[in-house]
């Protein structure tokens, strides 16, 4: 990669030279049927990946708006969500459903742990829930949801499952076509972004309803968005060379060769580059005495929020890391200056991680603290490999 820094942070992430020459291509007409062939093979490849039987909306914008989108188009304003939040980024569903006039219910975690199975289902009995929004890897914490668990129990009571695949799209499975233990038991909307686990420069948001969300909204008679609203997106996502409104040409081009990337290698083999990934990363660091503030059982695959040793100063840190070349991310609300986030997923490599393991074990070390590198090496090594 031509990238100056490691930028391990939990997005954007790293872009390979691919990528960036695919972004340096000519700009072109949106109409053009060299870029629409390219749209249209980027729509497709997204369809593949989460393997998706409705429609998926490939568009200019962050992952907040596929937030936005995901929630107008299949709840109208007076019915109720509940918000399963891990974190910092479940919470901004709460927000989102405000400003529509949506109510929303939360269940909020305590940070680094999952929610209890248990509360959702005695949420989800006392109220008429039109959806639940789970974020799959919360961006705060690196606390992972358990859909294996959630998903069963929230289709038992008729709602709909949006799920904020942002930090984990490309990385943890999201297969829209599986059921869980029923059938019907399936996950109904994914949303996310470019620049993450997808390894893209931010700017394109990415959606996917299934049959069941389409129906939610065509039971709904006005969407509270025109931007936004699904119906004027479909019939561009069924032929590219329409228009509604002007695509990021040259993210498209980018979007497209990282959904080359990631289909080439596989998602069974990405799913577990990213388990062993984020097992090492946290085994190494632990070395240091820098714990990460979920258990393994429940961690994320894609980032990590790691405790400093008592007496670190974060900012001190984390600037001495930045002039090595090796950028990692403060952590959020109550943790911040007591934690750094760091994003292990991507395009991100076995070498990049190792080489991060040593530059954290020499700045520690610089500021007087002991770190036994070597150790914290073999330690990463020994579980960045995954079993194939």
């Amino acid at each position: 990669m031509r990238n100056k820094e490691m930028l391990l942070i939990p997005g954007p992430t790293p872009v390979v030279d691919s990528i960036y020459d695919a972004l340096a291509e000519e700009t072109r007409s949106h109409t053009d049927h060299r870029f629409t062939a390219i749209y249209r093979s980027a729509i497709e490849k997204t369809r593949e990946m989460l393997n998706s039987d409705g429609e998926v909306f490939v568009i200019s914008g962050s992952g907040t708006l596929a937030m936005e989108m995901a929630l107008v188009n299949t709840v109208e304003a007076g019915e109720k969500i509940l918000v399963i939040s891990q974190g910092f980024f479940g919470d901004r569903f709460i927000k989102i459903a405000d400003a529509f006039g949506i109510e929303a219910e939360v269940i909020q975690s305590e940070w680094g742990k999952r929610v209890d199975p248990d509360e959702v289902k005695e949420k989800l009995a006392s109220g008429n829930f039109k959806a639940v929004t789970i974020t799959h890897a919360d961006t705060s914490t690196g606390v992972s949801a358990d859909l294996n668990t959630l998903v069963p129990i929230i289709k038992s009571h008729g709602a709909l499952i949006i799920l904020d695949g942002v930090c984990a799209t490309a990385a943890m499975e999201e297969d829209m076509s599986k059921s869980y233990g029923d059938e019907n038991a399936k996950i109904d909307v994914v949303l996310s972004g470019s620049q993450k686990a997808i390894g893209v420069p931010p700017g394109i948001a990415i959606v996917a309803f299934n049959k069941t969300a389409l129906a939610a909204r065509e039971q709904i008679k006005r969407v509270p968005a025109y931007y936004c609203d699904i119906n004027n997106w479909i019939p561009i996502m069924n032929d590219p060379s329409k228009y509604f409104a002007t695509p990021p040409v040259n993210l498209i081009y980018a979007y497209e060769e990282g959904m080359k990337l990631v289909l080439a290698e596989g998602m069974e083999n990405r799913y577990k580059r990213h388990k062993a990934f984020g097992k090492a990363v946290r085994a190494a660091l632990a070395v240091y005495g820098m714990k990460a503030i979920a258990d393994e059982a429940v961690a994320a695959d894609t980032l990590s929020c790691i405790l400093y040793p008592d007496g670190m100063d974060d900012a001190a840190f984390r600037t001495a890391l930045a002039e090595k070349g090796l950028i990692v991310a403060g952590a959020l609300a109550h943790l911040a200056g007591k934690a750094f986030r760091i994003g292990h997923m991507g395009n991100t490599t076995d070498q990049m991680l190792e080489k991060a393991v040593v530059l954290f074990g020499e700045t520690l070390i610089e500021q007087g603290f002991e770190a036994d590198t070597e150790k914290a090496v073999m330690r990463f090594r020994e579980l960045a490999t995954p079993v194939r």
